[in-house]
């Protein structure tokens, strides 16, 4: 009778029940779904970094443009334009320079930064020295605010 009682108990004991294979089940999906979202923060995070490191290469585009061109000064924080003076046979004045690097540069900031970015350019004449101001804020999703990238350079 011993050994019956063994062999019946043994047999109610192989293998998983039903309950124990939906817990685990569940503790599976919990553990994906964790997953997922950390895989969504990350391409959020490196989508974010994409567009700061855009705006810094753009910022320090417009700021070699200006220390290309100084003679120009508070012509950068004008109006944009396209010139016939470039590439032609007679030369640019400083400001026509000016307006076509601008236009060019915030062609570049349409084409590489996300719809809804806004720039500015600030110059400030001092006695000695000028300072430039370069500013690019564009919007992200997940930010109350929109995100900015502040360049400035004196000269």
């Amino acid at each position: 009778m011993k050994l019956m009682n063994k062999l019946v108990n043994k047999q109610h004991q192989k293998g998983f029940t039903l309950l124990e294979s939906l817990i685990s089940l569940v503790v599976l999906s919990i553990g994906m779904l964790g997953i997922a979202a950390l895989y969504v923060e990350g391409l959020r995070a490196g989508r974010t970094a994409l567009y700061r490191t855009t705006a810094v290469t753009l910022a320090a585009d417009l700021m070699d443009r200006i220390r290309a061109n100084r003679g120009a000064l508070v012509a950068y924080a004008g109006a944009p334009g396209l010139n016939n003076c470039v590439n032609q046979a007679n030369d640019c004045t400083p400001a026509e320079m000016a307006a076509h690097d601008l236009q060019l540069w915030l062609d570049d900031i349409d084409a590489r930064m996300p719809p809804g970015s806004d720039t500015a350019v600030v110059f400030v004449p001092g006695p000695i020295v000028n300072t430039y101001r370069i500013q690019i804020e564009w919007p992200e999703p997940g930010y109350d605010q929109p995100l900015t990238y502040t360049l400035e350079a004196r000269m």
